[in-house]
């Protein structure tokens, strides 16, 4: 019996030893990072009344009455424009696409507009940035006000996760932002 107390007592100094050592403490989240290679530019070839540059990454495929892609393969990425002409209902035209952008507000973190005007060349527009698990992560649209109307929207190739694609994201959100500053009616 004795014998028994004995090993009975060591092996609680044992365990409590053991016990007593560091806390275990979790992992703590780290950022991916990714680099992306630095955007080279060239004007986008469309039989249309516009231009702009596109990043020389991007494969523009389906044109079709002045609307296409932007293709991204290395992004699993498209950025999809449509051109529309301005027949007197401009006004719908706007709602349209604040509509489109804002019924993403249900998966969406965040919506932060940024307003463009480049008044030398007439282009002016809206780039929505969106934040959270939405399907679209960036979206605009670009006007002469009398003519020509614009809208684009980024959409990844994946269920949206919005942790996962944000380096993405801010890469191609950039180069809509180029879109747009590049952007001018012939």
């Amino acid at each position: 019996m004795i014998k028994c107390l004995s090993v009975c007592f060591a092996m609680t100094i044992a365990v409590g030893m053991v016990s007593c050592s560091d806390p275990v403490v979790p992992k703590p989240k780290a950022m991916l990072r990714l680099e992306y290679p630095e955007a080279q530019y060239e004007t986008a070839e469309l039989p249309c009344s516009f231009a702009f540059d596109k990043n020389t990454s991007a494969r523009l495929v389906g044109e079709k009455d002045c609307s296409f892609v932007l293709d991204y393969d290395k992004f699993n990425a498209s950025i999809y424009v449509t051109y529309k002409p301005v027949k007197g209902d401009l006004d719908k035209l706007l709602r349209d696409a604040q509509k489109l952008t804002y019924e993403h507000v249900v998966k969406a973190d965040n919506i932060t507009e940024q307003p463009f005007v480049n008044a030398e060349d007439g282009v002016y527009g809206m780039f929505y940035e969106l934040e959270g698990n939405a399907a679209s992560q960036s979206q605009f649209y670009l006007t002469d006000s009398v003519r020509h109307f614009i809208t684009g929207s980024l959409y990844f190739k994946v269920k949206p996760n919005y942790d996962s694609v944000m380096p993405a994201a801010h890469y191609l959100g950039n180069d809509i932002r180029k879109v747009m500053e590049s952007f001018y009616w012939k």
